[in-house]
Formats: structure tokens, C-alpha cells, sequence
């Protein structure tokens, strides 16, 4: 008999809005308990996820599962880039980008179930100013609306349209100089993503070609727009057609530098950082193992 892999579930327990009490008790009705030995963390502050991240390569586990949503699985993942140990993830945050670009189920017992597979797969990482995202980085509208949100009392998909209301009205598009792969753009957007998978969350396709394993990033420049045309690219987002307005440029790169003539907010993975001055953005190949 094959010896039992030590996985260890990290669970943020306030990842959109959903109470996970009852989460360790459905691990062990669900996971073959022959092949795994589970044990299970709660965090507890900013920055833990990664913590116990680092601490589960030293003390040999053999997977970290990530119960949450994309800050979790960019906390975990930032930990075990290059390690081997393998990440995988129980979709419970708000967007939960990265997994359903991944085809890992959204519903908690199908997606337990899918660690008894244990079938890896190795993805890109993005790093912006030496900080990882797997799934979106980006400046400008989106970055103002997850910063807000990260204040916001309503988690969810209703708190961060209440927050997109809020910064639409008042948000002011930026000047933006990108030196892509060695190549000048100058551009006045409304927002820059760059995106190693193609949606945000929810289904929301930024950039609908984009690969976590082509070791190329999406630069996606949404270029000002008027008010009245908001309709259609909320359309376009969820039609997987972002790529087909008129507003929206997307373009491929390993290395990238964007100046900015503002210091506005940054987020990375959804999750908003205070990152000034220049960008300098790559990716790295093939850095991290998931479970899918």
C-alpha cells in the first residue's frame, strides 16, 4: 500500500462571505482517506496564508489546498513557487478567476472530490515589481474598484458592484507610457490588465486568449470610453469578446515597464497593493504545480 500524501488545507475563513464551519467535517467525508492524511489551518491575519505556505515545504507536505478565493491562492501560490509541492484550490472567494479558468468545480464537495485525482498541471506566474499574480494584475479603474472593495463591510458579488458604482463616477482616465517586449506605447486608458488567465472571476473575460501556460502575459489597455458605451463592455466582458471592441487593445509580452505619470492604487490577483512609481511586470514559465 502506497504511503498516505500529507495535505494541508489553509482556509481563510472570511472569503466571500461564506461561513466554512462545517468545512473539515466534509474533507473527511469526502477525501480518500487511504491515499491522504489532511490537516487543516485557519488564518487569521494578512500574509498567514503565505506563511503556512513556506512552513508546509519545510515540514514535507506533499500538497497545500487553498480554501478561498484569489488573495488566498495568491498568498499559497507566491509560497510555493519552484517548490514542487503542488497547490490545490477549493474555489470560495468572490470571483474565483483562476479555478474556473481551470475547469476546477465551484461546487465545495465536487472540487474535495477532484484532490482524490491528484492530477497536476504547471502554470505561469506574472510577477509586478518582484510581487506574483497567477490569474490578473492590473492599474487604473479596476485597481481604484479593489481597493475599494477591500474597505467595503459587503463582501460578494453585490458589494463589489456597489463598489464599481462608487468609482465609476468619479474615476479619471490616466496617461500610461508601456515599453512591451522592447516596444514603445503611449496610451491614455481608462484601465491596463495584465492578465495570465483570461477572466477576472464571475466570468468576466478580460482577455479571452490569455494561457497560464504560454509563457506570454496579455497586456489589455482599455482605452477611454464613453459613458453611454458601458453597456456593451459589460457585454463584451461576459461574451468572451473583449477583444473585439474598438476600446480595448490587447497586446502579448515576457517583459513589460509601464511608467505612470500618478501614483494610483495596484492589485494584484483582486487584491489591492500600494505599489509607487514604475511597473516592471514578466513571467515566469511553468512555476507552479496545481491540482485540477
Amino acid at each position: 500500500m502506497e504511503d498516505q500524501k500529507k495535505i494541508l488545507f489553509v482556509i481563510n475563513p472570511i472569503s466571500g462571505g461564506k461561513k466554512k464551519t462545517a468545512f473539515n467535517k466534509k474533507v473527511l467525508e469526502v477525501l480518500d482517506l487511504k491515499r491522504f492524511n489532511p490537516t487543516f489551518q485557519q488564518t487569521t491575519k494578512p500574509n498567514h496564508a503565505y506563511e503556512l505556505g513556506k512552513k508546509a515545504i519545510e515540514e514535507k507536505y506533499d500538497a497545500v489546498i487553498a480554501v478561498g478565493g484569489d488573495g488566498t491562492i495568491n498568498e499559497l501560490g507566491s509560497a510555493l513557487i519552484g517548490s514542487g509541492v503542488p497547490l490545490g484550490i477549493i474555489p470560495e472567494g468572490s470571483g474565483n478567476g483562476l479555478a474556473l479558468y481551470l475547469g476546477i468545480p465551484m461546487n465545495e464537495t465536487a472540487a474535495i472530490r477532484r484532490l482524490n485525482r491528484f492530477e497536476t498541471v504547471d502554470v505561469d506566474c506574472g510577477t509586478i515589481n518582484d510581487k506574483p499574480f497567477f490569474n490578473i494584475a492590473g492599474l487604473g479603474f479596476d485597481a481604484s474598484v479593489s481597493d475599494r472593495f477591500a474597505n467595503d463591510s459587503i463582501r460578494g458579488p453585490i458589494g463589489y458592484l456597489r463598489s464599481v458604482i462608487n468609482v465609476l463616477g468619479k474615476y479619471k482616465p490616466c496617461h500610461y507610457t508601456l515599453t512591451i517586449d522592447g516596444k514603445k506605447y503611449e496610451r491614455e486608458a481608462f484601465m491596463i490588465s495584465v492578465a495570465n488567465s483570461p477572466q477576472y472571476g464571475n466570468n468576466a473575460y478580460i482577455a479571452p486568449n490569455a494561457s497560464v501556460s504560454d509563457g506570454v502575459l496579455d497586456v489589455c489597455i482599455v482605452h477611454k470610453f464613453p459613458l453611454y458605451i458601458l453597456p456593451m463592455m459589460v457585454y463584451h466582458l461576459f461574451n468572451r469578446s473583449a477583444d473585439q471592441s474598438e476600446y480595448v487593445e490587447i497586446i502579448p509580452g515576457r517583459n513589460i515597464l509601464i511608467e505612470r505619470d500618478d501614483t494610483g492604487p495596484v492589485h494584484v490577483d483582486g487584491e489591492p497593493l500600494a505599489l509607487t512609481g514604475n511597473l516592471k511586470i514578466e513571467v515566469k514559465p511553468s512555476s507552479l504545480k496545481i491540482i485540477c
